[in-house]
């Protein structure tokens, strides 16, 4: 199992001190003790400087072609890199860039059947119409918005994230975020959260869980394919008393089922293996959703459990892989979404430390092998892309969210 993560020898926590009075020649130490304001600058300029090497990487040396047109693992990836670098450094360079490379995706994507934010047509033209509401193309926004309205969800559509209901659900709640309330109609996304609720009543009755979802035949817990990303979503709709408590029963199932040492299974067929410490399966994505159940139903229960899952992320989650869904960068916000919640600086202190231990050692460590750059090596969810999108979420800890799922 701890081939899977470094030991996280960091120390629980560190007082800043201006560089002059730190006398360690540790050169993590020495990013661990300074001062916030001036570690935030040095990592909004490196997630600035990686910006540049995953657009030549994934754009300028493709020759502006795409292959993969999603958001988790293909251009368009880029593309939303290029829209947060623009809310950290405002560039119209960069957002006109953001809504050409949309556009080279709106055409790679134009037959797709995929619906979902992060894997489907749904987040080119989510994404392609807010980029072009923020640029003033008012004609541009109301082109994507009409192609949003003309995706068809399948009858047989399954109700995760990566390509169910729950996925094509967040790509409305994102169109509202940036553009408006009602850009989607509530009665329009109450349609699919009714779908997704007849699903899940239908497998938990026979569960002993009032929700339940299956992908290929797993009872899928995590954030990616499960019960854990299809809650996370629910929270963020108008929901009847009765759907409320089905899912705040369905998440106290999962808290009541946890392994012993906080870390969650990967799925209900799977309760014996205590290995995952990812956003996509284990303690990572469900504490980022209690979080969000601890804000929304006011009850103890979820940020206790919330903690307990990110003490888990603290001392195995500094993966051997530097990306969103699987690695480093993603598992640091478990931390920037408790700092949010609590305002307890020992979290901003841990969120701190994991993008250090980021800046200071990741190259090094890709570069001698003991560390995997991802699949999709300048990918968003797999890749230095995701690293480049944590440390500019840094220069701003308390607006900082999961990309493509805290909103």
């Amino acid at each position: 199992m701890a081939d899977r993560f470094f030991p996280n020898e960091m120390p629980d926590f560190v007082e800043e001190k201006e560089p002059l009075t730190v006398a360690s020649e540790d050169s993590l130490m020495k990013l661990l003790s300074m001062p916030y304001s001036s570690l935030s600058e040095r990592l909004k300029r490196a997630g600035l400087d990686l910006k540049e090497t995953v657009v030549v990487e994934t754009w300028g040396l493709s020759g502006r072609r795409v292959r993969d047109f999603t958001l988790y693992s293909g251009t368009l990836g880029t593309a939303f890199l290029l829209f947060k670098a623009c809310q950290v450094s405002p560039n119209r360079d960069d957002l006109a860039l953001c809504s050409e490379i949309v556009k080279a995706c709106d055409s790679a994507s134009s037959h797709s059947r995929d619906v979902t934010f992060l894997c489907g047509r749904a987040g080119v033209c989510a994404l392609g119409a807010v980029a072009a509401n923020q640029l003033g193309d008012h004609e541009l926004q109301s082109y994507y918005l009409a192609q949003f309205k003309e995706i068809k969800l399948p009858i047989e559509l399954p109700d995760e994230l990566l390509y169910g209901r729950a996925g094509f659900l967040w790509a409305c709640l994102f169109l509202n975020k940036h553009i408006g309330e009602g850009t989607i109609p509530s009665n329009y996304m109450g349609a699919v959260v009714s779908e997704i609720f007849k699903s899940g009543r239908g497998l938990g009755a026979r569960s002993k869980c009032p929700l339940m979802f299956e992908w290929y035949g797993e009872k899928y817990w995590g954030a990616a394919h499960g019960l854990t990303g299809i809650m996370h979503v629910l929270m963020h709709v108008k929901l009847s008393p009765s759907e409320a408590e089905e899912v705040k029963q369905t998440l106290k199932y999962m808290i009541k089922f946890r392994f012993p040492s906080g870390n969650y299974p990967s799925s209900e067929q799977d309760r014996k293996r205590d290995c995952l410490v990812h956003w996509c399966h284990g303690a990572p994505g469900v504490a980022l959703t209690l979080v969000k159940a601890a804000e929304v139903f006011g009850d103890r229960e979820f940020l206790e459990a919330a903690v307990a899952a990110a003490e888990v992320v603290w001392n195995r989650g500094l993966l051997k892989r530097v990306g969103i869904c699987h690695g480093v960068s993603g598992n640091t916000y478990v931390f920037l979404s408790l700092y949010r919640l609590t305002g307890n600086k020992e979290f901003l202190y841990r969120a701190k430390a994991f993008a250090s231990f980021l800046l200071d050692r990741a190259h090094k460590l890709i570069s001698e092998g003991e560390m995997h750059e991802g699949d999709n090596r300048y990918s968003l969810f797999e890749g230095i892309g995701g690293m480049a999108y944590l440390f500019l979420d840094m220069t701003s800890p308390t607006n900082a969210r999961f990309p493509s799922y805290e909103l």
